[in-house]
């Protein structure tokens, strides 16, 4: 399971996460975010994207499994080719709904995983994360070190989520 909290970038937590944690790289990300031809993904709260970073995903998310942290099933396997993995999904009747693009930083502190957020049309972000089968250890955790940050009121919406909302 991903378990996952997203925060706001509040001043200063920039330098707190790069004071305690390992910076990994730094890289662009660009993810088309598909529906499905017989149901409605936002409806059932699940996700399907092809991601282009370093390399390049499909990903299905399954639905969040609470309502303080973005906690679901995850699925992703590498692929070789962004441009035909999306004419493929198309082909299939799988229809683009957004595209999100960001410049994710990446750090390494312990078991989580952090990265700070620049997302075109939306601003900065923390997301805190450990993958792990004991969900509630690796929420405590996540929570915990939000906390070291001083990070309050976690955003369980998706990137997605929320650049759909800004255009209605």
């Amino acid at each position: 399971m991903e378990v996952e909290v997203k925060f706001r970038l509040e001043e200063n937590v920039k330098r707190k996460i790069e004071e305690v944690a390992e910076f990994v790289c730094e890289v662009c990300e660009r993810d088309i975010y598909f529906n499905h031809p017989c149901r409605d993904f936002l409806e059932t709260d699940e996700a399907l994207r092809v991601r282009k970073s370093e390399k390049v995903f499909l990903t299905y998310k399954g639905p969040k499994i609470d309502r303080e942290t973005k906690t679901r099933e995850e699925i992703e396997v590498e692929i070789s080719d962004f441009d035909k993995a999306v004419e493929i999904m198309k082909k299939l009747g799988f229809k683009p709904v957004a595209e999100v693009f960001k410049v994710r930083r990446i750090y390494r502190m312990g078991d989580a995983t952090i990265c700070i957020d620049n997302v075109k049309d939306l601003g900065g972000f923390v997301e805190i994360e450990i993958k792990s089968e004991n969900v509630e250890e690796a929420k405590r955790l996540v929570f915990k070190i939000a906390d070291k940050f001083g990070l309050r009121n976690p955003i369980t919406k998706s990137y997605l989520e929320m650049l759909l909302e800004n255009k209605r």
